[in-house]
C-alpha cells in the first residue's frame, strides 16, 4: 500500500475537528479519502469509517455543526484521571498498564449501558458496512488481557461494534462485547496507533491529540519512526482549534466550534499535506 490515513482519538471535538480539516482540504483539491489504508482509533475511527466508505468530507462536516439535542455528553473529570494514574503505578511494561486500566474499567459505573452506548454509535455512522474497495483498521483493545487488536472487513466483526469497542473510552463509556470478549478504547495503546501506517510510502497523520501518558507513546514519537522510511505530514490543532476543542472533548456542546476551527485551520495545511499526499 502506498498511501494511508491515520485519524487519531480526540472525543466528540476531535470527530468535528477532522472533519473540518477533511473538508477544507478536500475542497482545495488534497482529498485524502483517496488512500490506500485508513487507520481509525477512537474519535478517529468514527471518522475513518466514513471516509472509507466514500462519505462526502463537506456533508458530514455540516453535520457537525448540528445543534447537540439530547446528546449524551460526557466529562474527563479529576475522578478518572485519577483513575488513569492510579494505573500507572506498578510495571511500566504497557500490555501491563492496559491491563490494570481493563481491569478498572470493568468495575467502573458509566453513563451508559454498553447498549446505550452501541446505538449512539450506530446512529453516527451513516453507514454499517465494511468498504469493499479500500482496507480500513479499527483499533481496540482487550480490557482483560490488555491485547491490542486491529479489527477490519476480513475479521467478521461488525463495523459498528468494531468502532464502538475503539470508542469505549475507560471509566466513561462501558467496554464492548465481540466474540465473547470484552474491548476498549484503543487510544489506551496509542492515541493515534500511527506505527500501523509502517510500509506505506505517504502517510497523513491527524491527531487532536498529541501527548501521551506513562507508557502510551505520544503520535511524535510514532511520526518520527515512520518517517525513516515514508513521507509523512502530522496535523494538529493549532491554537484557535486548540481554544475550540477546550478542556473537555467529550462535550457535544463544543462540537460546532471545534468543525468550524478545524476548516479555518485546513488552508494553512494545503501546500504541506499536499506535497506529501500528491
Amino acid at each position: 500500500m502506498t498511501r494511508a490515513l491515520v485519524l487519531g482519538g480526540g472525543g466528540v471535538t476531535g470527530i468535528a475537528w477532522e472533519w473540518g480539516v477533511l473538508a477544507g482540504l478536500a475542497e482545495a483539491g488534497v482529498r485524502l479519502g483517496s488512500a490506500d489504508l485508513v487507520i481509525g482509533t477512537s474519535a478517529g475511527s468514527v471518522v475513518g469509517a466514513q471516509v472509507a466508505n466514500g462519505l462526502d468530507p463537506r456533508e458530514r462536516y455540516e453535520a457537525q455543526l448540528a445543534a447537540p439535542d439530547g446528546e449524551i455528553g460526557a466529562t474527563l473529570g479529576a475522578g478518572v484521571i485519577a483513575r488513569f494514574a492510579l494505573a500507572m503505578v506498578g510495571s511500566q511494561v504497557p500490555q501491563r498498564v492496559r491491563q490494570r486500566i481493563g481491569r478498572q474499567a470493568h468495575r467502573a459505573r458509566t453513563q451508559a449501558t454498553e447498549t446505550e452506548r452501541i446505538a449512539v454509535i450506530e446512529s453516527r455512522l451513516p453507514v454499517h458496512e465494511w468498504p469493499a474497495d479500500r482496507q480500513l483498521q479499527v483499533t481496540a483493545v482487550d480490557a482483560e488481557t490488555g491485547a491490542f487488536r486491529v479489527f477490519d472487513g476480513a475479521s467478521g466483526v461488525p463495523l459498528v461494534l468494531a468502532v464502538a469497542a475503539s470508542c469505549a473510552v475507560p471509566f466513561v463509556w462501558p467496554p464492548v462485547t465481540i466474540e465473547g470478549r470484552r474491548y476498549m478504547d484503543g487510544g489506551v495503546r496509542s492515541g493515534s496507533n500511527a506505527d500501523l501506517a509502517a510500509g506505506c510510502e505517504r502517510v497523513v497523520v491527524l491527531a487532536p491529540m498529541v501527548r501521551g501518558l506513562g507508557p502510551v507513546p505520544g503520535v511524535a514519537a510514532q511520526v518520527e519512526q515512520l518517517r525513516r522510511e515514508a513521507k509523512v505530514a502530522l496535523v494538529t490543532p493549532d491554537a484557535a482549534a486548540l481554544r475550540a476543542i477546550g478542556r473537555n472533548v467529550l462535550d457535544p456542546a463544543a462540537r460546532a466550534g471545534a468543525a468550524r476551527a478545524g476548516l479555518a485551520q485546513a488552508a494553512s495545511l494545503v501546500d504541506s499535506v499536499r506535497e506529501v499526499w500528491d
